[in-house]
């Protein structure tokens, strides 16, 4: 090892004869590289003067003056969509399922026919019925469209047992004359005084029959009219505009009474039920607008109207139900969807408002940046909510600042504590945040 030191050593001087020449070189091109990597790291690490926000180069700002304002209240609520209307449609007759008109999801009119039971046996009875109806009209002498008899008097079998009564009763005088005169005996009087009685008890059944047949007539018809109500009964119908939610029978099955056959929504309008804090008892109206936002359109607005409200407080939840009426006539919302509602109140607060632009978020923390001489300074808020009106999206802010504050919004790039601003005229449109 030595050796072959040495004999490197030996061959140096090959290289140049002037030891120290080489040397020299070998520092000027040691130095060259050395301040070739401090003028690289300085570069790296410079940052422009412009965005530091120096005195030379101040950051264009807008400046915003805090002030009060009044802001009607609104209450947020959450609840669910219902139908208007949801009925369990059932059968009012008993019999088979002849034909089965709508499924799941198809839409009906108010009147339009959907499940038809076999009307044959009802159809035999409608036609009983009648002929009933018929019959009890010949027994009273009056036409199938003709009312009842007012005056008995006038019936023929009224009239038959009259005429009998009249000569049973002029018999029965003479014989009495008679019977004075010692013409006829005891007997012959009795048989003439029995005669006109029974007569007498005739007439007055003829009168009671024809009552009798008058509320039977009564009767008949009632009873034909409920059999004519079944056989329409045994086609279902629709009670109202809507779609059909479910459908539990087939053709061929037996329908017994109040047996259910399909599920009926209507959703033309909507039912909103919202669960209200309790605080909100005495703001929230009849009749007051509100602004509804569901899942499934994102971004969109619907509109209703509050119909009513319950009187009762929940005690479990300490909340009660606003119920919102809602038009829904393309039929884009649905039964259950959840809804966030924002319900205008009679309450009005003083408050401050900043444009959304003006408020950084950062890691969960809101700050403002706040003007202080020529330059800013972080100031951590708490917002108390976002509302958007006629002047944008803008914060609510419940604390960190107060009227007569001048709030700074960088036109671009980012703002840092302890940063030199200049203020810039409204045109230029400020970076948002």
């Amino acid at each position: 090892m030595y050796s072959k030191r040495a004999k490197y050593l030996s061959e140096i001087p090959a290289h140049g004869s002037n030891l120290t020449g080489f040397m020299k070189t070998f520092y000027r091109m040691a130095g060259a590289i050395a301040s070739a990597a401090i003028f690289s790291c300085g570069c790296s690490k410079s940052v422009p003067s412009s965005v530091l926000g120096d005195a030379s180069h101040p950051t264009p700002v807008h400046l915003y003056t805090v002030s009060e304002e009044t802001a009607q209240r609104r209450v947020q609520a959450a609840g669910s969509l219902f139908a208007l209307e949801e009925s369990i449609l059932s059968a009012q007759v008993e019999g088979r399922v002849s034909q089965v008109l709508v499924d799941v999801g198809d839409t009906v009119q108010e009147g339009q026919p959907l499940i038809i039971i076999d009307p044959q046996e009802l159809q035999y009875e409608v036609d009983r019925q009648r002929g009933l109806v018929t019959q009890v009209r010949a027994q009273l002498g009056v036409g199938p469209n003709d009312p009842p008899p007012a005056d008995p008097q006038k019936m023929a079998s009224v009239q038959r047992a009259a005429a009998d009564l009249f000569d049973a009763e002029r018999k029965y005088g003479r014989a009495q004359e008679m019977y004075k005169d010692k013409l006829i005996s005891q007997q012959q009087l009795d048989e003439a005084a029995s005669r006109f009685q029974s007569t007498q008890a005739g007439y007055t059944v003829a009168l009671q029959e024809v009552d009798r047949l008058k509320a039977l007539l009564v009767s008949s018809e009632a009873s034909e009219r409920l059999a004519e109500k079944k056989l329409k009964d045994a086609t279902i119908r629709a009670p109202f505009p809507g779609s059909i939610k479910t459908r539990d029978v087939h053709p061929g099955e037996f329908l017994r009474l109040q047996g259910p056959v399909l599920v009926l929504v209507r959703t033309d309008t909507l039912r909103a039920r919202l669960a209200v804090p309790e605080r909100w008892a005495g703001w929230v109206k009849d009749g007051a607008t509100v602004d509804l936002q569901v899942e499934a359109f994102p971004g969109e607005s619907f509109h209703g109207r509050v119909s009513r409200i319950n009187p009762a407080v929940a005690q479990d939840s300490r909340t009660f139900d606003a119920e919102a009426l809602i038009a829904n006539p393309e039929g884009r919302l649905k039964p259950g969807f959840f809804v966030q509602a924002s319900i205008p109140s009679q309450k009005e607060e003083r408050t401050i408002f900043l444009p959304e632009g003006a408020v950084n978020y950062r890691y969960g923390v809101y700050k403002v940046f706040l003007l202080n001489g020529n330059r800013v300074s972080e100031r951590q808020i708490r917002p108390a909510g976002q509302t958007e009106d006629e002047r944008g999206k803008r914060f609510e802010v419940a604390e960190g600042l107060k009227p007569g504050d001048r709030v700074a919004v960088a036109i671009s790039g980012d703002l840092r504590d302890g940063a030199t601003v200049q203020e810039q005229p409204e045109g230029t449109t400020p970076a948002l945040k």
